[in-house]
């Protein structure tokens, strides 16, 4: 297997999933479902955000999350953090790598985040310069790059602008990002190919949501134009409170399942990312919202595909 044959897996479910729950997960059980995501292959796991706990209640306690895994340097565990606070607080909890975000639409920006696209970047310029400081690694996220719940279609050179300011100011990643899962394959792949005019194809990842059940297929074209690296949320998780109707990020456990079916390696067990996935739903008090998932919740993780193990 080759390295054009790998597939690295960013599991966002423990930040990204979890904040968008209406019910919220206690720091014990988020330390247990990273642990148990840890345990079946995954080894970049988002585990929190340093956002105020009055805005987003259900990430209150990163800090003891991240503190739960403060000897596992071999992981990369980035936390997202929203400006400068954020960022000496991450910091203060030992985060050795975080991750930022801005939009490629303005009107998403202002009902989002109460700031233009460009004030935004402005306010990341410290947040990246004490980052480098401090040699803690910096992911960047553009939200809305191919639909916004406010303006409808976004224009490509929107998503190239946003991206390559966030590369040029420092992030080793850009995560392209359908916020509210209205892409589709063919927008999907012009959209990453044109934000690859300028930055590079292996610093582009991409962030889905499943919405309308586009999300395999657009990973599939984003990978047919030479993407690697992927953002999924175990059972689906999450969801967009700024979109009616929008779902969760693509569940990682039908993506490990398509990867394993194209023989693309992840280094994930699908057994045990199953029953992570079932395990989390139950604490959350519904089934998963995965086609995997919910297959191996009623078969018991009998047979085959479960039985493969390690991809």
């Amino acid at each position: 297997m080759t390295a054009q044959d790998q597939v690295r897996i960013v599991e966002v479910g423990p930040r990204d999933g979890l904040q968008n729950e209406a019910a919220p997960l206690d720091v014990p059980g988020r330390v247990a479902m990273i642990e148990g995501l840890i345990a079946s292959g995954l080894s970049t796991v988002e585990v929190g955000s340093f956002v105020s706990p009055r805005w987003v209640p259900q990430m209150a306690g990163s800090d003891d999350v991240l503190a739960a895994f403060a000897h596992r340097t071999e992981l990369r565990l980035p936390v997202l953090v929203p400006n400068m606070k954020g960022f000496l607080a991450a910091k203060a909890a030992g985060a050795r790598e975080i991750a930022v975000f801005a939009s490629a639409s303005e009107s998403f920006s202002q009902r989002n985040i109460n700031c233009s696209i460009d004030e935004s970047l402005e306010r990341f310029r410290p947040v990246m310069d004490a980052a480098a400081e401090a040699g803690i690694a910096v992911r960047g996220y553009v939200s809305c790059a191919w639909g916004c719940p406010y303006e409808g279609a976004v224009d490509p050179a929107a998503v190239v602008r946003v991206s390559a300011a966030l590369h040029a100011m420092g992030c080793y990643e850009i995560s392209v990002s359908d916020t509210i899962g209205t892409g589709t394959p063919t927008a999907a792949r012009g959209v990453i190919e044109a934000v690859a005019g300028s930055v590079p194809m292996s610093a582009l990842a991409v962030h889905v949501h499943d919405t309308y059940g586009q999300a395999l297929a657009n990973i599939l074209a984003c990978f047919q134009a030479g993407v690697r690296v992927f953002d999924a949320s175990v059972g689906g998780l999450g969801g967009c409170p700024y979109a009616k109707g929008a779902t969760g990020n693509v569940a990682t456990e039908d993506l490990v399942f398509m990867l394993d079916g194209m023989g693309i390696g992840t280094g994930v067990d699908l057994r045990r990312l199953c029953a992570v996935a079932v395990d989390v739903s139950n604490r959350l008090g519904r089934p998963p919202s995965s086609h995997v998932a919910r297959v191996f919740a009623q078969t018991g993780g009998e047979g085959y595909p479960f039985a493969t193990g390690t991809t």
